[in-house]
Formats: C-alpha cells, structure tokens, sequence
C-alpha cells in the first residue's frame, strides 16, 4: 500500500524532560480535531513513550496491523513491537533505520499531517530523518530556563545545517497560575521568545504547568481528547492551525508536492 503524506512535522528538543512527547500528541489530536488526516510516529526507538501516552501497548500485528488508530489519528511506536518494559538495544545506525522505516514502510495511507516525535538531542535518528525522508519543517520545544535554551539552539543549528525550516518555538512549563490567579514562573521566562527571535521564528505557545496534562498523559488520553473545553486544550488547537498556516507557507503545491511514499 502506497502512502502519501503532504506535510511532515519534526517535534525537537535538544534534552529531555521538556514535554516534547506530550506537545506532540496533543498537537496530532488537534490538528486531527481541525479535519486533517493525522499520523504520529514515535521516533524515539529506545525510549518510546507515545503508546502509553495513548493508551496502547503491544500490538497483536496479526490481527490488528500497524499503524494503530486511535483518538482519529494513525500511531506508530516501537512500544507495539516489543514486550512491556523490554529495553530496545541497538546502535545508533540501527536506529536511524528504524526512523526511516517507520515513515516509508508503514502503510500510513493519505495524511495531510505527519508528526514525528524526536528523541532528544542531535543523533541518528534527526540525522536519518532529515537526510532521507526531509520533513517540512521542525517545531522545537523548550523551557523557559537557560539551560534548555543553550541545548535547544544545538538542535535548531542542527536543522539549519540540514537545510530544514524551523517552523516555529513552544515554549513548555511557562508558569504555574496559582489559586490567587497570579502566574508563576517558576522556571524562569523569556526562553521561548529569546530562542523564537533569534531564528526569526514565531512563538507560538505558552503552556502553562497544568496538573490534568500529566495525568491525562499517564492515563492515555490526550488532554485535547479528554478535556477539548480546557483552556490548554484550546491552546493546542491554536498552535495546531499555526502549524498548519506554516507547513502551508513553507510548502506550495505543487512547485514542491507531498511525500508519496
């Protein structure tokens, strides 16, 4: 079965802990909300953390096949291929295979969107990506301390010297609104403006700490699924239509058409 796939996002960071898995699924969810057909591909090999975000484990491929559907969108994960709790070892080279794989291998069918959730860092897997299936453009998420904005530019350096358009910064774990109403920030501010400017990119997110987000990852469904009234679900599905605007922008059709695959 042939795939194609008009526009494919990169979610980056350059470290861990910054929420990156969380703002890729939430932003598939949304853009499907918008009426686009969604994939999401699990690009992080070793460490896969989208099939718990989602509420699937492993995957009986004989009767239910991959990609997965679920919440609207099609999902590709390592976590489907492999037992509960088995670590995935294998060298990096293998990894980038993997990555690729997954884009050109799974039957993915007609997707307007694919987000891909990068591993953090600056490895294989963004380089396989980038030099063989080249997405559209990357959206790179960070915190608003110094320490993610010093390794979140080492990925937008990366995408640059590949010659991959950065679409845009969302900036995640901006502040903590407290019962009194005021915001907090707790981490710091102006790392997502700072890091947008430099790359004369758009901000386009703030999310707040919100409690019901990790709960709502644990439990395998996705905040803008479980909770579409909330204000940060409302925030995703802003971002999704930035997204969209962006992809659109960086890509006329048909001087330079979709992956077809």
């Amino acid at each position: 079965m042939s795939s194609t796939i008009k526009y494919t996002v990169a979610v980056a960071s350059g470290k861990g802990g910054v929420g990156k898995s969380t703002v890729a699924v939430n932003l598939a969810v949304a853009l499907q909300k918008h009426g686009y057909q969604v994939g999401l591909a699990d690009a992080d090999i070793l460490g896969p953390s989208i099939g718990k975000m989602v509420g699937v484990s492993k995957v009986d491929q004989q009767t239910q096949g991959l990609p997965v559907e679920k919440y609207g969108i099609k999902i590709m994960s390592s976590a489907f291929i492999s037992a509960p709790g088995q670590a995935n070892i294998m060298r990096g080279p293998m990894v980038g295979k993997y990555v690729v794989a997954y884009i050109t291998q799974i039957p993915w069918g007609e997707l307007d969107f694919l987000v891909v959730d990068l591993p953090p860092g600056t490895g294989d897997a963004q380089l396989s990506l980038c030099q063989e299936v080249p997405p559209t453009g990357a959206l790179l998420v960070t915190m608003p301390q110094d320490v993610s904005l010093d390794i979140v530019r080492r990925g937008a350096q990366m995408f640059e010297t590949l010659k991959v358009p950065i679409l845009g910064v969302v900036e995640n774990m901006s502040y903590f609104q407290g019962d009194d109403g005021k915001q907090y920030a707790i981490f710091g501010s102006g790392g997502g403006a700072t890091c947008a400017a430099e790359y004369q990119v758009p901000l386009m997110a703030q999310f707040p700490i919100v409690s019901q987000v990790a709960i709502q990852g644990d439990a395998g469904d996705p905040v803008v699924h479980s909770h579409p009234e909330s204000g940060v679900a409302k925030q995703y599905l802003t971002l999704a239509l930035a997204v969209a605007e962006r992809c659109k922008s960086l890509k006329q059709e048909p001087a330079l058409p979709g992956l077809v695959l």
